[in-house]
């Protein structure tokens, strides 16, 4: 007969969360008390996302789980992506089946390690689905297991220290048809496991405490290591992503902007079939991108007659088609990727960024009478992005 628990179960997952409390308190860039209550949305969506990953985690037995979702935000998530990950082992063999749907780009990343403070996971091996042979009717079945030699088409050696299979599904037009996907160990399908052995709950519990404070601690650095070293209200040229997707470039970097300020943003318009924008928060988050329109794809941007896409950052609302809404931020980063990418990406393919005073648009804003918007026209472009939203992105 077994013993019952006599330990508090969830006595260090409640000193975690006290610990990421004061962790958010003493944030060195919280100003406002929007920066705070932002900051505990924070926590509340990583405590959450913890809990969920702890009891998700099963290598034998595993399933891709969705992760930053708009209510479990983490690492400068992107408005456009769905995220999906499962646990591996780097011996074993897995079955990834799916159908191709209708969107942009669906990649795979096999990831080694795991996110900490002082470092990010190694990619053994990342690539796009024109890697891999798709049937007409859409379907796909992949394998991910120990290298082989010679292997069969849609064969991938997972490496040494191989833990997590990452899958990123990128819309660049929100009503797409999404993939449908799903991951089982070869030889243990048609097999149960095995009853949960003596102390699971706990391991489980405690897994969920460090991954509170390890992820808040991870993302409070990742900024400095690439962002605000960068001189204020510029932008890098594009680059590979660093340990990202191979065919993946961004741009990126912070402003600073007062309230009768404006940032204007220019960039070409690309051939790459995911070309996105998005703000992110000083808790390296993405804004509200639901309700608010803090993102523009491509296809969601208005293309100018000479092939640019121009945007305009501001508090105020200068009526304009590509306004990204600051909501209240007056500190923030700015981030471009271009995925599925076929050529290498060049300063002629970047961004470049003018400040001005907010009352200069009309006259410093090129085919600024032809980007204008009307409040209904804005109105039902908000409504589609909350539809969109509501259909894709639940949970």
């Amino acid at each position: 007969m077994t013993q019952p628990m006599t330990q508090p179960l969830t006595q260090a997952f409640a000193d975690a969360v006290l610990e990421a409390e004061q962790l958010i308190r003493n944030a060195p860039h919280v100003e406002t008390e929007q920066d705070l209550r932002e900051g505990f949305d924070y926590l509340a969506g990583m405590v959450r996302q913890a809990l969920s990953a702890a009891w998700a985690f099963d290598r034998d037995f595993p399933y891709f789980v969705r992760s930053a979702t708009p209510y479990t935000k983490v690492g400068l998530d992107n408005p456009d992506t769905l995220y999906f990950s499962a646990n591996i082992h780097d011996d074993a063999e897995y079955v990834v089946t799916g159908r191709r749907g209708t969107t942009a780009d669906l990649s795979f990343q096999i990831l080694a390690g795991n996110y900490t403070p002082a470092e990010v996971p190694g990619s053994l091996n990342a690539f796009d689905d024109r890697a891999i042979e798709i049937n007409a009717d859409g379907s796909f079945e992949l394998h991910f297991g120990p290298p082989r030699h010679d292997p069969p088409p849609n064969y991938f050696g997972l490496g040494a220290g191989a833990s997590m299979l990452l899958a990123r599904e990128v819309f660049s037009d929100w009503t797409s048809t999404p993939s449908t996907l799903r991951i089982q160990r070869v030889d243990k399908i048609g097999t149960a496991p095995p009853a949960p052995p003596s102390g699971l709950l706990q391991k489980r519990m405690n897994a969920a405490a460090k991954s509170v404070t390890g992820q808040i601690k991870t993302f409070l650095q990742f900024p400095e290591w690439f962002y605000l070293k960068l001189p204020v209200n510029t932008m890098w040229e594009p680059r590979l992503t660093p340990g990202g997707l191979a065919t993946q470039y961004s741009s990126a970097g912070h402003y600073e902007l007062a309230e009768d300020e404006a940032m204007i943003i220019t960039v070409p318009v690309s051939e790459a079939p995911y070309q996105g924008f998005q703000l992110g928060n000083m808790w390296y988050l993405s804004m509200d991108f639901i309700n608010h329109q803090t993102s523009l794809t491509a296809d969601q941007a208005r293309h100018d007659p000479d092939g640019k896409i121009r945007m305009v950052l501001s508090e105020q609302n200068p009526g304009l088609t590509n306004w990204l809404e600051r909501t209240g931020h007056r500190r923030g980063y700015l981030q471009f990727r271009w995925q599925r990418t076929s050529r290498e990406f060049t300063v002629a393919d970047g961004p470049t960024v003018e400040v001005v005073p907010f009352a200069d648009l009309p006259t410093v804003l090129p085919y600024y009478d032809q980007a204008r918007i009307s409040p209904e026209e804005w109105r039902q472009r908000i409504a589609a992005r909350q539809a969109a939203v509501a259909d894709r992105m639940l949970g």
